[in-house]
Protein backbone atom coordinates (compact mmCIF):
# COMPACT_ATOMS: atom_id res chain seq x y z
CA UNK A 1 0.00 0.00 0.00
CA UNK A 2 1.28 3.45 -0.88
CA UNK A 3 2.21 5.80 1.96
CA UNK A 4 0.04 8.65 0.72
CA UNK A 5 0.03 11.55 0.83
CA UNK A 6 3.73 11.78 -0.01
CA UNK A 7 3.96 15.37 1.12
CA UNK A 8 2.51 18.87 1.15
CA UNK A 9 2.49 20.55 -2.25
CA UNK A 10 2.30 24.03 -3.69
CA UNK A 11 0.96 23.87 -7.25
CA UNK A 12 2.67 26.18 -9.73
CA UNK A 13 0.24 27.52 -12.33
CA UNK A 14 1.42 31.07 -13.02
CA UNK A 15 -0.77 32.61 -15.73
CA UNK A 16 -2.67 29.41 -16.46
CA UNK A 17 -5.22 28.72 -13.74
CA UNK A 18 -8.81 28.70 -14.97
CA UNK A 19 -7.74 27.98 -18.56
CA UNK A 20 -7.02 24.75 -20.41
CA UNK A 21 -3.30 25.39 -19.84
CA UNK A 22 -3.93 24.87 -16.14
CA UNK A 23 -5.62 21.48 -16.45
CA UNK A 24 -2.98 19.69 -14.34
CA UNK A 25 -3.47 22.20 -11.53
CA UNK A 26 -7.24 21.85 -11.88
CA UNK A 27 -6.99 18.10 -11.47
CA UNK A 28 -4.88 18.43 -8.34
CA UNK A 29 -7.24 20.97 -6.79
CA UNK A 30 -10.19 18.67 -7.44
CA UNK A 31 -8.58 15.48 -6.19
CA UNK A 32 -5.24 13.83 -5.43
CA UNK A 33 -4.09 10.98 -3.24
CA UNK A 34 -0.42 11.75 -3.79
CA UNK A 35 -0.20 15.16 -2.10
CA UNK A 36 -1.86 17.39 0.42
CA UNK A 37 -2.45 20.49 -1.71
CA UNK A 38 -1.58 23.63 0.24
CA UNK A 39 -2.04 26.34 -2.36
CA UNK A 40 -1.84 27.39 -6.01
CA UNK A 41 0.42 30.06 -7.51
CA UNK A 42 -1.16 32.36 -10.10
CA UNK A 43 -0.95 36.13 -9.69
CA UNK A 44 -4.09 36.81 -11.73
CA UNK A 45 -6.27 35.14 -9.07
CA UNK A 46 -4.23 35.97 -5.95
CA UNK A 47 -6.39 36.22 -2.85
CA UNK A 48 -9.10 33.89 -4.12
CA UNK A 49 -9.79 30.24 -3.35
CA UNK A 50 -8.93 27.78 -6.13
CA UNK A 51 -12.26 26.02 -5.70
CA UNK A 52 -14.16 29.24 -6.33
CA UNK A 53 -12.50 29.62 -9.73
CA UNK A 54 -13.01 26.01 -10.75
CA UNK A 55 -16.33 25.00 -9.27
CA UNK A 56 -17.89 28.07 -7.71
CA UNK A 57 -17.30 27.07 -4.09
CA UNK A 58 -14.22 27.21 -1.84
CA UNK A 59 -12.03 24.16 -1.21
CA UNK A 60 -9.69 25.71 1.33
CA UNK A 61 -6.88 26.00 -1.24
CA UNK A 62 -5.75 29.64 -1.47
CA UNK A 63 -4.16 31.17 -4.55
CA UNK A 64 -1.03 33.28 -4.07
CA UNK A 65 0.77 35.66 -6.40
CA UNK A 66 4.20 34.10 -6.07
CA UNK A 67 6.20 31.24 -4.62
CA UNK A 68 7.69 33.18 -1.73
CA UNK A 69 4.25 34.24 -0.46
CA UNK A 70 2.92 30.69 -0.76
CA UNK A 71 5.87 29.20 1.13
CA UNK A 72 5.63 31.82 3.88
CA UNK A 73 1.89 31.20 4.33
CA UNK A 74 2.45 27.44 4.56
CA UNK A 75 5.19 27.91 7.14
CA UNK A 76 3.06 30.24 9.25
CA UNK A 77 0.17 27.76 9.13
CA UNK A 78 2.42 25.04 10.57
CA UNK A 79 2.28 23.00 7.36
CA UNK A 80 5.54 23.79 5.56
CA UNK A 81 5.60 22.77 1.91
CA UNK A 82 7.65 19.76 0.84
CA UNK A 83 6.93 19.79 -2.91
CA UNK A 84 6.48 22.20 -5.78
CA UNK A 85 4.33 20.57 -8.45
CA UNK A 86 4.21 22.08 -11.93
CA UNK A 87 0.51 22.48 -12.64
CA UNK A 88 0.88 23.95 -16.12
CA UNK A 89 0.23 21.91 -19.26
CA UNK A 90 1.08 24.28 -22.12
CA UNK A 91 1.08 23.23 -25.76
CA UNK A 92 4.27 21.27 -26.34
CA UNK A 93 4.93 20.91 -22.61
CA UNK A 94 7.68 23.55 -22.49
CA UNK A 95 8.79 25.50 -19.41
CA UNK A 96 9.00 29.30 -19.56
CA UNK A 97 12.09 31.19 -18.37
CA UNK A 98 10.06 32.73 -15.52
CA UNK A 99 8.84 29.33 -14.37
CA UNK A 100 12.38 27.93 -14.50
CA UNK A 101 13.56 30.67 -12.15
CA UNK A 102 10.73 29.88 -9.75
CA UNK A 103 11.70 26.20 -9.84
CA UNK A 104 15.27 27.12 -8.92
CA UNK A 105 13.99 29.26 -6.05
CA UNK A 106 11.90 26.32 -4.83
CA UNK A 107 14.92 24.02 -4.94
CA UNK A 108 16.93 26.50 -2.88
CA UNK A 109 14.08 26.46 -0.35
CA UNK A 110 14.40 22.67 -0.11
CA UNK A 111 11.28 21.68 -2.05
CA UNK A 112 11.13 18.52 -4.15
CA UNK A 113 10.02 19.17 -7.73
CA UNK A 114 7.47 17.13 -9.67
CA UNK A 115 6.98 18.13 -13.30
CA UNK A 116 4.84 16.71 -16.07
CA UNK A 117 6.38 18.81 -18.83
CA UNK A 118 8.38 17.63 -21.83
CA UNK A 119 11.25 19.87 -20.69
CA UNK A 120 13.03 17.47 -18.34
CA UNK A 121 14.30 19.46 -15.38
CA UNK A 122 16.55 16.58 -14.35
CA UNK A 123 18.43 17.04 -17.64
CA UNK A 124 18.89 20.80 -17.20
CA UNK A 125 22.49 20.96 -15.91
CA UNK A 126 21.98 24.07 -13.79
CA UNK A 127 18.71 22.88 -12.25
CA UNK A 128 19.98 19.34 -11.67
CA UNK A 129 23.19 20.60 -10.06
CA UNK A 130 21.21 22.86 -7.76
CA UNK A 131 18.94 19.97 -6.76
CA UNK A 132 21.98 17.87 -5.87
CA UNK A 133 23.45 20.74 -3.85
CA UNK A 134 20.26 21.19 -1.82
CA UNK A 135 19.44 17.49 -1.53
CA UNK A 136 16.06 17.58 -3.26
CA UNK A 137 14.49 15.19 -5.76
CA UNK A 138 13.33 16.06 -9.26
CA UNK A 139 10.75 13.77 -10.84
CA UNK A 140 10.08 14.29 -14.54
CA UNK A 141 6.82 12.41 -14.82
CA UNK A 142 6.85 12.45 -18.63
CA UNK A 143 10.31 10.92 -18.85
CA UNK A 144 9.95 7.60 -20.68
CA UNK A 145 10.66 4.42 -18.72
CA UNK A 146 13.84 2.53 -19.59
CA UNK A 147 13.40 0.66 -22.86
CA UNK A 148 13.78 -2.75 -21.22
CA UNK A 149 10.79 -2.05 -18.96
CA UNK A 150 8.39 -1.35 -21.83
CA UNK A 151 5.87 -3.88 -23.11
CA UNK A 152 4.88 -4.80 -26.64
CA UNK A 153 1.29 -5.76 -27.41
CA UNK A 154 0.83 -9.49 -26.80
CA UNK A 155 -2.90 -10.17 -26.85
CA UNK A 156 -3.14 -10.80 -23.11
CA UNK A 157 -5.86 -8.13 -23.01
CA UNK A 158 -8.20 -10.94 -24.09
CA UNK A 159 -7.75 -12.54 -20.65
CA UNK A 160 -9.34 -9.55 -18.93
CA UNK A 161 -12.88 -10.34 -17.80
CA UNK A 162 -13.67 -7.01 -16.12
CA UNK A 163 -16.05 -4.66 -17.91
CA UNK A 164 -13.83 -2.09 -19.65
CA UNK A 165 -15.16 1.46 -20.05
CA UNK A 166 -13.15 3.96 -22.10
CA UNK A 167 -13.76 7.65 -21.39
CA UNK A 168 -12.90 9.41 -24.64
CA UNK A 169 -13.46 13.03 -25.65
CA UNK A 170 -14.41 15.19 -28.59
CA UNK A 171 -11.41 17.45 -27.90
CA UNK A 172 -8.32 17.78 -25.75
CA UNK A 173 -8.58 19.35 -22.28
CA UNK A 174 -12.29 18.64 -22.21
CA UNK A 175 -12.59 16.79 -18.88
CA UNK A 176 -11.95 13.14 -19.72
CA UNK A 177 -9.78 12.47 -16.68
CA UNK A 178 -12.16 14.16 -14.24
CA UNK A 179 -15.08 12.19 -15.65
CA UNK A 180 -13.07 8.96 -15.42
CA UNK A 181 -12.37 9.61 -11.72
CA UNK A 182 -16.00 10.55 -11.04
CA UNK A 183 -17.24 7.44 -12.80
CA UNK A 184 -14.80 5.26 -10.85
CA UNK A 185 -15.89 6.83 -7.57
CA UNK A 186 -19.58 6.45 -8.44
CA UNK A 187 -19.12 2.77 -9.28
CA UNK A 188 -17.35 2.19 -5.97
CA UNK A 189 -20.11 4.05 -4.10
CA UNK A 190 -22.64 1.77 -5.80
CA UNK A 191 -20.85 -1.29 -4.45
CA UNK A 192 -18.74 -2.27 -7.47
CA UNK A 193 -15.00 -2.83 -7.42
CA UNK A 194 -13.63 -0.29 -9.88
CA UNK A 195 -10.11 0.64 -10.96
CA UNK A 196 -9.05 3.56 -13.13
CA UNK A 197 -6.28 3.35 -15.70
CA UNK A 198 -4.49 6.69 -16.00
CA UNK A 199 -2.94 7.62 -19.32
CA UNK A 200 -1.38 11.02 -18.59
CA UNK A 201 0.87 12.86 -16.18
CA UNK A 202 -1.95 14.43 -14.16
CA UNK A 203 -3.50 11.07 -13.31
CA UNK A 204 -0.08 9.97 -12.03
CA UNK A 205 0.11 13.11 -9.89
CA UNK A 206 -3.35 12.34 -8.56
CA UNK A 207 -2.16 8.92 -7.45
CA UNK A 208 -3.69 6.53 -9.96
CA UNK A 209 -2.49 3.00 -9.15
CA UNK A 210 -2.28 1.69 -12.71
CA UNK A 211 -1.38 3.60 -15.82
CA UNK A 212 1.10 5.03 -18.27
CA UNK A 213 2.10 8.42 -19.65
CA UNK A 214 0.91 7.83 -23.19
CA UNK A 215 2.47 10.85 -24.88
CA UNK A 216 5.92 10.11 -23.44
CA UNK A 217 6.23 6.71 -25.12
CA UNK A 218 7.84 5.53 -28.34
CA UNK A 219 4.95 4.68 -30.61
CA UNK A 220 5.87 0.99 -30.93
CA UNK A 221 5.21 0.48 -27.22
CA UNK A 222 2.02 2.54 -26.75
CA UNK A 223 -0.36 -0.34 -27.44
CA UNK A 224 1.61 -2.73 -25.26
CA UNK A 225 1.76 -0.32 -22.33
CA UNK A 226 -2.00 0.30 -22.53
CA UNK A 227 -2.62 -3.43 -22.61
CA UNK A 228 -0.19 -4.11 -19.77
CA UNK A 229 -1.68 -1.46 -17.47
CA UNK A 230 -5.21 -2.81 -17.96
CA UNK A 231 -4.11 -6.43 -17.65
CA UNK A 232 -2.09 -5.67 -14.49
CA UNK A 233 -5.08 -4.00 -12.83
CA UNK A 234 -7.25 -6.99 -13.70
CA UNK A 235 -4.64 -9.55 -12.62
CA UNK A 236 -3.86 -7.92 -9.27
CA UNK A 237 -7.21 -6.43 -8.22
CA UNK A 238 -9.87 -8.30 -10.24
CA UNK A 239 -12.20 -5.28 -10.37
CA UNK A 240 -15.73 -5.51 -11.68
CA UNK A 241 -15.11 -2.47 -13.88
CA UNK A 242 -11.96 -0.90 -15.34
CA UNK A 243 -12.30 2.75 -16.38
CA UNK A 244 -9.74 3.92 -18.96
CA UNK A 245 -8.84 7.61 -19.20
CA UNK A 246 -8.74 8.91 -22.78
CA UNK A 247 -6.19 11.26 -24.32
CA UNK A 248 -6.76 13.97 -26.93
CA UNK A 249 -9.51 13.09 -29.38
CA UNK A 250 -9.74 11.03 -32.54
CA UNK A 251 -9.97 14.02 -34.88
CA UNK A 252 -7.93 16.64 -33.02
CA UNK A 253 -5.27 17.96 -35.45
CA UNK A 254 -2.61 18.46 -32.76
CA UNK A 255 -3.52 15.77 -30.23
CA UNK A 256 -5.04 12.88 -32.17
CA UNK A 257 -5.70 10.23 -29.56
CA UNK A 258 -8.10 7.50 -28.64
CA UNK A 259 -7.41 5.03 -31.44
CA UNK A 260 -4.66 3.37 -29.39
CA UNK A 261 -7.05 2.96 -26.47
CA UNK A 262 -9.76 1.50 -28.69
CA UNK A 263 -7.34 -0.83 -30.49
CA UNK A 264 -5.22 -2.03 -27.56
CA UNK A 265 -7.54 -1.50 -24.60
CA UNK A 266 -10.45 -3.26 -26.32
CA UNK A 267 -13.13 -1.43 -24.29
CA UNK A 268 -16.58 -2.95 -24.06
CA UNK A 269 -18.29 0.45 -24.07
CA UNK A 270 -17.33 4.10 -24.53
CA UNK A 271 -18.35 7.21 -22.60
CA UNK A 272 -17.76 10.38 -24.63
CA UNK A 273 -16.91 13.71 -22.95
CA UNK A 274 -18.08 16.79 -24.86
CA UNK A 275 -18.04 20.58 -24.48
CA UNK A 276 -21.13 21.80 -26.38
CA UNK A 277 -20.04 25.44 -26.37
CA UNK A 278 -16.76 24.74 -28.18
CA UNK A 279 -16.84 25.48 -31.88
CA UNK A 280 -13.14 24.90 -32.66
CA UNK A 281 -10.48 22.54 -31.37
CA UNK A 282 -8.92 23.92 -28.20
CA UNK A 283 -6.05 26.28 -29.01
CA UNK A 284 -6.43 25.95 -32.77
CA UNK A 285 -8.63 28.66 -34.31
CA UNK A 286 -9.72 27.79 -37.81
CA UNK A 287 -10.06 24.08 -37.06
CA UNK A 288 -13.79 23.51 -36.47
CA UNK A 289 -14.72 20.83 -33.97
CA UNK A 290 -16.18 17.85 -35.80
CA UNK A 291 -19.89 17.43 -35.03
CA UNK A 292 -20.76 15.20 -32.10
CA UNK A 293 -22.67 12.70 -34.22
CA UNK A 294 -19.69 12.29 -36.57
CA UNK A 295 -17.35 11.68 -33.65
CA UNK A 296 -19.70 9.05 -32.23
CA UNK A 297 -19.88 7.36 -35.63
CA UNK A 298 -16.09 7.32 -35.93
CA UNK A 299 -15.62 5.77 -32.49
CA UNK A 300 -18.25 3.11 -33.07
CA UNK A 301 -16.90 2.31 -36.53
CA UNK A 302 -13.33 1.89 -35.29
CA UNK A 303 -14.16 -0.02 -32.11
CA UNK A 304 -17.29 -1.92 -33.02
CA UNK A 305 -18.55 -0.95 -29.56
CA UNK A 306 -21.29 1.47 -28.52
CA UNK A 307 -20.97 4.98 -27.15
CA UNK A 308 -23.35 4.54 -24.23
CA UNK A 309 -23.27 8.03 -22.70
CA UNK A 310 -22.34 11.63 -23.45
CA UNK A 311 -20.92 13.54 -20.48
CA UNK A 312 -20.89 17.32 -20.56
CA UNK A 313 -18.21 19.90 -19.88
CA UNK A 314 -20.19 22.97 -18.79
CA UNK A 315 -17.64 25.61 -19.85
CA UNK A 316 -19.31 28.74 -21.25
CA UNK A 317 -22.77 27.27 -20.70
CA UNK A 318 -25.41 29.21 -18.80
CA UNK A 319 -27.40 27.71 -15.96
Amino acid sequence: MHGWPEGRAIVYCQGGFGSTTGKTAHGLVRFTRRYQILSVIDAQYAGLDAGEILEGHPKGIPIYADLRTAMTAAQQAGTPATHLVIGLAPDGGRLSAEARQDVMEAIQAGLHIDSGLHDFLSEDPEVASLATEYGVRIRDVRKPPPRHELHFFSGKIEEVTSLKVAVLGTDSAVGKRTTAWRLTEALEAAGYRAEMIGTGQTAWMQGVRYGLILDSLINDFVAGEIEHAIWSAWKEVRPDVIVIEGQGSLMNPAYPGGLEILAAGRPDVVVLQHAPARKEYDGFPGYPLHPLDKQIQAIELLSGKPVIAITINHEHLSE
